[in-house]
């Protein structure tokens, strides 16, 4: 039977390990917590875009409501009309009036939809800059921690020799 040699590993190399498995736990949860924090961005991100296009829904849907209201207004105001002539003038009332709702309703969806293109865009950038600049830090930090742990197993190496 051989003889395998009981080689005892140097409570140097053991603290160093530990350490090291500590350290790239660290990185790992630094790491993990910039990814949540970005998801958790683009999250809120989708609930305002969602919000945005509910309001711009809603709001769409009350100008169309306006729009026919109107035109039954003046539906009822044609079958009251006594004569051609005022039939004419409640004709020409409701167009200049519904020409000048409908260049306030485009005014103002295009308003509305530009504000929600705009932050969308905005908190797309803003999350994507900060998940960026997140990762790059633990990068960073697990770059230093590779650094620090290959100069101690050099070090404990070399003490060993």
């Amino acid at each position: 039977m051989s003889n395998t040699p009981n080689y005892e590993i140097p409570t140097e190399m053991r603290d160093f390990a530990e350490k090291s498995v500590e350290q790239a736990r660290k990185a790992f949860d630094s790491f993990i917590g910039a990814a949540r924090r970005t998801a958790d961005t683009v999250q809120g991100s989708t609930d305002l875009a969602r919000t945005n296009a509910s309001n711009l829904s809603t709001r769409g849907f009350e100008f169309a409501e306006q729009n026919v209201n109107a035109a039954f207004d003046l539906a009822q105001k044609l079958v009251r009309s006594r004569d051609v002539q005022e039939a004419m003038q409640h004709q020409a009332e409701y167009v200049r009036s519904q020409f000048a709702a409908i260049q306030a309703q485009a005014k103002e969806f295009g308003g509305l939809a530009q504000s929600a293109f705009q932050q969308s865009a905005e908190n797309a950038k803003s999350a994507m800059q900060q998940g960026a600049n997140e990762a790059r830090a633990a990068y960073e930090q697990g770059v230093e921690t590779a650094r620090e742990n290959a100069a101690d197993v050099q070090k404990a190496a070399n003490n060993h020799q």
